[in-house]
């Protein structure tokens, strides 16, 4: 798989049928080894060893519903109360990120109402904290760690 913009992680893949499939901590399984989920797995490591969330407050590939239609988040980080910290939103490394995407993860964020949003490709990462009263965010250079939170 590509480098991405991300620290080295070791990670445990299976080889069946002729696919290669990576171990999702969060999911406690092997996923088929896409770049979308190449990038998605660094995130969570991203998540857990860099910024150091719990495993525990952690959710990957959800189904949610926004006007009526089913959609599935990518990564998201709970706060202690159930409520939605983090909302990330993971493209493949040769998907642009794009105001596209950003439109996509602010519609998923009118339901879920996360604090803070990260979009990326694993080469680009973008980081916003919201304003839900004046209905805007602001961009960051990166994540609050969870000791900050």
């Amino acid at each position: 798989m590509q480098q991405l913009n991300f620290p080295v992680y070791n990670f445990r893949f299976k080889n069946s049928e002729n696919k290669t499939a990576i171990f999702d901590e969060i999911r406690k399984k092997f996923i088929i080894l896409t770049p979308e989920e190449w990038v998605r797995q660094n995130v969570v490591q991203y998540l857990l060893q860099e910024k150091k969330y719990p495993k525990s407050l952690i959710n990957v590939e959800k189904l949610l519903k926004i006007n009526g239609l089913v959609k599935r988040y990518d990564v998201v980080v709970f706060n202690n109360d159930g409520s939605i910290f983090i909302l990330v939103e993971c493209k493949a490394p040769e998907i642009k990120v794009s105001q596209t995407t950003f439109d996509q993860i602010a519609r998923y964020n009118m339901t879920l109402q996360a604090e803070y949003l990260m979009v990326t490709n694993g080469l680009n990462h973008y980081f916003c904290q919201m304003d839900f009263e004046n209905e805007k965010y602001t961009f960051l250079r990166e994540l609050p760690d969870y000791s900050n939170q």
